[in-house]
């Protein structure tokens, strides 16, 4: 038989083990609380912080992007481009990237997106995910005034040499419909082009619109070439459905973040003010009128 004193210290040892026990529980569910707190915290901070997504971009590449005086980018794609990081929250960091390379490195992970006049192609949906299209810009042809060549008359283009930047629908273009016909260089850059045309190493070029606009003047009454024939945008299988933001096929989330972006900037006039600002035309895919 237990003694009282005995009893009494048993009993003790009850009431503490208890106490104990419930103390424990409330610092673990106190814990467990303060847990759960951090991370929700923690994520929270980190939908704050800007995503750093680096984008690539073909430089020269005039009106859409360039470099100034002083090296810096500049041109109607480095605002867009700019624009639609703030307005989707990712801190973006520009890429050069030659035209070749462009979709390789971009599945080799060496940047997160191409923002550099990519046109929306199916053989090119088969290596990339796209945005939705943001702009449109024609194809022309480009030859020294006085020059008696019509894209029309297959037979006056005989012999004639063309310059088209490799890789580009413009290749597929000129490849496709003329390879029979004319002699196709192809060169890394537009600026290339250009330059063999001023040097009079081409007979005629098939550039981007804006492009022969800026680099060879076609507009301009005192300049050397002007454009041959009609603007040309289809057809579609070959020149797409419009100039669109490339990212890696499972980057849904990314593009999506585009997607809201460019929604923003072409609703409230951002999109129309830029276009404006470098070009003289309607830049604007059907999908966007």
């Amino acid at each position: 038989m237990l003694r009282s004193a005995d009893t009494a210290t048993l009993g003790a040892r009850r009431r503490q083990t208890t106490l104990v026990r419930r103390l424990g529980s409330a610092t673990l569910l106190t814990a467990t609380a303060l847990a759960a707190t951090l991370l929700t915290t923690s994520a929270a901070n980190a939908a704050d912080e800007p995503r750093q997504v680096r984008l690539a971009v073909d430089v020269p590449y005039p009106p859409f992007e360039y470099r100034t005086a002083d090296g810096e980018l500049a041109g109607f794609e480095i605002d867009l481009g700019n624009e639609l990081c703030q307005r989707a929250n990712l801190d973006c960091e520009w890429i050069v990237q030659g035209w070749d390379g462009i979709i390789p490195g971009l599945l080799a992970r060496k940047y997160d997106a191409i923002l550099s006049s990519m046109r929306i192609t199916e053989a090119r949906e088969r290596q990339v995910r796209f945005s939705e299209p943001y702009a449109m810009s024609p194809k022309v042809w480009v030859a020294r005034k006085g020059a008696e060549l019509d894209p029309e008359t297959p037979e006056t283009l005989e012999g004639k040499t063309v310059g088209v930047q490799r890789g580009t629908t413009q290749d597929t273009y000129i490849t496709q419909r003329f390879d029979d016909v004319v002699e196709v260089r192809r060169y890394a850059t537009a600026d290339d082009v250009a330059l063999d045309m001023e040097s009079q190493r081409l007979d005629l070029a098939f550039i981007n619109y804006p492009v022969a606009i800026d680099s060879l003047a076609i507009n301009d009454p005192d300049s050397d070439f002007t454009q041959v024939g009609e603007r040309i945008n289809s057809p579609e299988s070959i020149f797409g459905r419009g100039n669109a933001i490339a990212v890696r096929p499972r980057d849904e989330a990314l593009a999506e973040r585009f997607n809201a972006a460019l929604d923003e900037v072409y609703a409230d006039g951002t999109f129309e003010r830029l276009m404006t600002q470098y070009f003289d035309y309607d830049l604007r895919p059907d999908s966007r009128l």
